[in-house]
């Protein structure tokens, strides 16, 4: 153990020519990041978590019965014992064969199997309410986040010349201020880390925590918050609109969700490339010299861009076809790429009176809601969530 410990925290990998972790250890005149302070994300975490749910239960639920936000899920799927057992120990999507093999078992028509499959997936996935309160807490942490980082940004020189970020690094002390920031952003990205299920945005939390703890550990601390500023500027935006989306405030949907687009493509196509990554690519360069370590902290910066675009091109697709389809007022901004956790499957209301037996074995199902196409965005998040 003590032989992987020593090879992992190697200082020629995680510092530059000369220096060593007894050069960063805390002083009485002087203190840096440590590792171990990592450690604190555990408690923060679940300190937010618990902060989260009195805030989902007496403050943004009270406002959801304000704005007659209904607590009523999808319609529930009559019980039948042989349905449910191949929902639960086979699949939740059966194809064509199993539904034709369903079909002749139960004597209904494959569109009634269809429907039964379709209304018992919704009962899984969260109602209106839900989903309203749970907005409601990330806008609320955002907003925080990044007021609480545009106030410490300010006082820094490194917010207005980065070079400020490279002199004398890696010997930059640490303010208190300073790691709260870090620390606390750090405890929230592990904790949005596991409401994502899907591929795309696993890869980006992913990517956040390592870059979070690269930037912390070898002291990259100062770029590293000029990161998570940059990427929390727009979070707050897209809630608001999933809240007004919710609350069915379409003008005001569409308008937040409007700024939310241009703030997200500006910041991280625009600001983030030619701001962030041009001081860790080019200024680093010049006045630290790469190191191993600093190979790793760009590439995933780089990481990090890749999936600003892939956001940005889900962003401008969804605005195209609700501008090419004249459904202004109608887009829904809570809709970008698939994500079963919030998608309410629906169908036509004959479909859903019909019942069951009369064999008609050709079906359409339509995903989504409020004109969308079945898309929902809730990705474009910071480095975070």
């Amino acid at each position: 153990m003590a032989g992987i410990l020593a090879w992992f925290w190697n200082e020629r990998f995680w510092l530059p020519h000369n220096v060593t972790w007894a050069d960063l250890k805390n002083t009485e005149e002087a203190t840096f990041p440590q590792a171990e302070d990592l450690y604190l994300a555990f408690p923060l975490a679940f300190c937010i978590f618990m902060v989260r749910l009195i805030f989902e239960r007496f403050i943004a639920k009270p406002c959801a019965v304000a704005l007659n936000i209904q607590a009523n899920g999808p319609q529930i799927a009559q019980p039948n014992a042989i349905l449910e057992k191949v929902f639960t120990a086979i699949t939740k999507h059966p194809d064509e064969k199993r539904l034709e093999g369903l079909s002749k078992q139960l004597d209904w028509d494959v569109r009634s199997i269809q429907r039964w499959f379709r209304q018992r997936r919704n009962q899984e996935k969260p109602s209106t309410l839900t989903r309203f309160c749970e907005s409601m807490w990330r806008f609320s942490f955002y907003l925080y986040v990044f007021s609480y980082g545009v106030r410490f940004l300010k006082q820094t020189p490194w917010l207005w010349n980065t070079r400020h970020c490279w002199y004398n690094y890696p010997y930059q002390v640490r303010k208190p201020d300073f790691q709260g920031l870090q620390t606390g952003r750090h405890s929230f990205g592990q904790l949005a880390g596991v409401r994502q299920d899907f591929g795309i945005m696993f890869l980006h939390h992913l990517a956040t925590i390592f870059l979070i703890t690269f930037s912390y550990v070898n002291n990259m601390a100062r770029v590293g918050t000029l990161v998570l500023c940059l990427h929390d500027s727009a979070d707050a935006l897209l809630e608001a609109a999933k809240m007004a989306n919710y609350a069915k405030f379409q003008k005001m949907c569409d308008l937040l969700f409007v700024m939310f687009a241009v703030v997200f493509i500006t910041t991280r196509l625009g600001i983030f490339p030619l701001w962030v990554l041009n001081t860790t690519l080019f200024e680093s360069w010049e006045i630290v010299g790469p190191y191993p370590s600093w190979w790793v902290f760009n590439l995933l910066l780089l990481l990090l861009q890749g999936l600003n675009c892939f956001w940005s091109y889900l962003i401008v697709k969804i605005a195209c076809k609700t501008v090419s389809k004249g459904k202004a007022g109608k887009w829904n901004p809570v809709h970008v790429s698939k994500d079963d956790r919030s998608d309410i499957e629906s169908s036509s209301d004959d479909e859903d009176s019909e019942p069951p037996g009369k064999k008609l074995h050709s079906s359409t199902t339509t995903n989504g809601t409020s004109g969308t196409n079945g898309y929902l965005l809730t990705g474009p998040c910071s480095m975070d969530d």
